[in-house]
């Protein structure tokens, strides 16, 4: 008897081919996996020393100290020297990052926004949004600062366990070669992002057998995928 496949069935086995074809890209280049001592060198371990530094220097309770004192630049200047030691964002977004902030008014916006993103008691969509809402008021002298690497870095310094960080042309790249739904809009938004992480919980599921850590893991994984550094 003739075995039909339904469309959704046909789906299903394309993505699991494109995503075993993924995990034989990454484990040509990085053959213990995520164990690999030079996948460890080159894609995890700087993202978690900013990580470990975030604990040290931002951690929640140094977060409420400096907003209690109102010493809001001096929380910001501590965020965006985290990052700026790391290969995570451009120099035009890192310098728009910088001057953003400098002023009491942008640093204010940015220490309590930021706050909220990570602390804050309402759902992670509301704080996602306001997360956003808050890099729109930024002070902006020449380069726009609303751009989804500024929007979703932090977070994903300082919870990656949570957070997920967004290089759109290489994360589209990623989910077009790995046959993954990404239903992505260029101006920072929740239902973006939301897709984002449905594509991170999937991409987790399907190559469980790598036992990833967190989402320091999926990033690198999804970066090696489409990124012009590994072609």
């Amino acid at each position: 008897m003739q075995t039909v496949i339904m469309p959704d069935a046909r789906a299903r086995s394309s993505s699991a081919s494109a995503m075993a074809k993924g995990k034989r890209k990454f484990l040509k280049i990085f053959p213990r996996g995520f164990r690999d001592d030079t996948y460890l060198a080159w894609e995890r371990n700087y993202k978690w020393q900013a990580h470990k530094e975030w604990d040290r220097l931002l951690n929640p309770l140094e977060m409420q100290r400096l907003i209690a004192a109102r010493d809001w630049q001096e929380l910001a200047q501590r965020a965006v020297k985290i990052e700026s030691g790391r290969s995570l964002l451009f120099s035009f977004e890192k310098m728009a990052l910088r001057d953003a902030v400098r002023s009491e008014g942008g640093a204010e916006i940015f220490a309590n926004g930021l706050f909220k993103l990570l602390h804050g008691s309402d759902a992670l969509k509301q704080r996602f949004e306001a997360w956003i809402a808050a890099i729109e008021r930024l002070p902006r002298k020449q380069t726009r600062v609303l751009t989804w690497p500024i929007v979703t870095v932090f977070g994903f310094i300082a919870q990656p366990r949570t957070h997920i960080f967004l290089k759109p042309n290489t994360t589209k790249e990623a989910a077009r070669k790995l046959d993954l739904e990404f239903n992505y809009l260029s101006r920072p938004n929740w239902s973006t992002y939301r897709c984002y992480l449905d594509l991170a919980q999937t991409t987790r599921r399907q190559i469980q057998e790598l036992r990833p850590r967190d989402m320091i893991d999926i990033q690198s994984f999804l970066w090696v995928q489409g990124s012009d550094e590994y072609r």
